[in-house]
């Protein structure tokens, strides 16, 4: 069993930056992909970055490329997005997710753990 908190969200002006964290516990995480999901009001949620497990793979979503970044520290058993250059359509609520799997996907059905999200706001 993995357990998944998310940190870091909150209110930005557009241009501006956040970082998110997510601190996974079970003596496994470390062994799984990490990923990070969003979903706004009235749509689907959608994946956004993805991490092997060893941190050596990535892989974003073509609206996100060369502003979000998505890393972890196995040591301490945590994710970040480190999110530049925010847009208002970034708003949504971010998730964490964890799968069973060394390597990311990209299918949310694919992921079997979530934490409860965090509220990301980009005012224009």
């Amino acid at each position: 069993q993995v357990q998944l908190v998310e940190s870091g969200g909150g209110l930005v002006q557009a241009g501006g930056s956040l970082r998110l964290s997510c601190a996974a516990s079970g003596r496994t995480a470390s062994s799984y992909a990490m990923g990070w999901f969003r979903q706004a009001p009235g749509k689907e949620r959608g994946f956004v970055a993805g991490i092997s497990w060893s941190g050596s793979s990535t892989y974003y979503t073509d609206s996100v490329k060369g502003r979000f970044t998505i890393s972890r520290d196995n040591a301490k058993n945590t994710v970040y997005l480190q999110m530049n250059g925010l847009k208002p359509e970034d708003t949504a609520v971010y998730y964490c997710a964890c799968r069973s799997d060394p390597w990311w996907a990209t299918a949310a059905p694919m992921w079997g753990y979530w934490g409860q999200g965090t509220q990301v706001t980009v005012s224009s």
